[in-house]
């Protein structure tokens, strides 16, 4: 177990806890009415049609592992167009319950809004806390401009608490189970998604960074990339996390890895940590350190658009 068992559950489930609102954004006066004899105004513009369809799927599995998940499937595609698939594991909070653990990415993370911001540069800051630097949000709008974002097809499938099993390490072997067997072939019958490991990443937050990291190690020949947002892994782990990465791409072959974590996370130690032991092992990785907290507001305004992000850069 990677903290002891009360201690990290209570860290996690206060790290993920439903903030009430984002940031309260800079107030603007009311409209001066226009002068008599003067023609209304012109209505607002439409907004636009989201860019995909939310698919909430209930597949076949173990209750104490997961049943469902939900799936975005783009519709900006041209014709016979298709994309990666991007698999994305929910954090500690959102555990209790198969809804809202298949929703959370979209409802509480901010997924569907990241997606349609990285749609439609330039980026801005939507809340006033600064959860990005300057410099990061002019490379990420840079980045945009020379190259647009292609989007993805995304799974997002109910995550369990696996430290509450008889058994962890057998409920992990079931859960990556799942995922290869139910979750990447109905994801792929029911979006326009490539087919191929080298195309398909696995990522996650928190809670689910750690079984991510556990999925991906125990299936590498699943995977194209493994990523984790503020995971929830231990420093004293990092050697053997390294070890064992560098022996699954020995086995799978190169893989791309994204460790992105932020300087309040309490986390970023033990991500700093794994990074610097993949370093060491010359392991080609990407830790990337934003300002911000260890919350689902500094997901919704930069976390999830950094993680898309890295995963629309691969290789396509």
């Amino acid at each position: 177990m990677l903290l002891h068992r009360r201690p990290f559950l209570a860290l996690c489930a206060s790290a993920l806890a439903p903030s009430a609102a984002l940031a309260d954004l800079a107030s603007a006066a009311p409209p001066s009415p226009p002068p008599a004899g003067a023609a209304p105004p012109s209505p607002p513009p439409a907004a636009s049609p989201p860019a995909f369809d939310v698919r909430d799927l209930q597949v076949p599995g173990d209750r104490a592992l997961g049943r469902r998940f939900t799936l975005l499937v783009p519709k900006h595609l041209a014709p016979g167009e298709r994309v990666p698939l991007l698999v994305l594991l929910h954090g500690l909070g959102e555990t209790g319950d198969e809804r809202l653990g298949a929703f959370a990415w979209l409802e509480r993370y901010g997924l569907g809004s990241a997606y349609e911001r990285l749609r439609r540069p330039p980026l801005g800051r939507t809340s006033r806390r600064k959860d990005w630097t300057d410099a990061r949000l002019a490379e990420v709008n840079a980045a945009l401009a020379a190259r647009p974002f292609g989007g993805l097809a995304i799974a997002c499938p109910f995550t369990p608490n696996v430290h509450k099993a008889p058994n962890p390490a057998a409920a992990l072997d079931g859960y990556a189970r799942w995922l290869a067997e139910v979750v990447l072939p109905r994801a792929r019958a029911e979006a326009p998604a490539f087919d191929d490991a080298a195309r398909t990443s696995l990522d996650g937050c928190s809670l689910g960074g750690f079984i991510g990291i556990e999925v991906f190690l125990r299936r590498p020949e699943l995977f194209g990339a493994w990523g984790g947002v503020q995971s929830a892994i231990s420093a004293h782990r990092a050697p053997a996390y390294a070890d064992r990465l560098a022996r699954a791409i020995a086995a799978a072959g190169p893989r791309d890895l994204h460790l992105l974590t932020s300087e309040g996370d309490p986390f970023r130690d033990a991500n700093a940590s794994l990074a610097a032991q993949l370093a060491k092992r010359s392991i080609p990785h990407t830790l990337r350190v934003l300002p911000g907290p260890h919350d689902q507001p500094w997901l919704r305004e930069a976390g999830t658009i950094e993680m898309l992000l890295f995963h629309d850069r691969r290789p396509r």
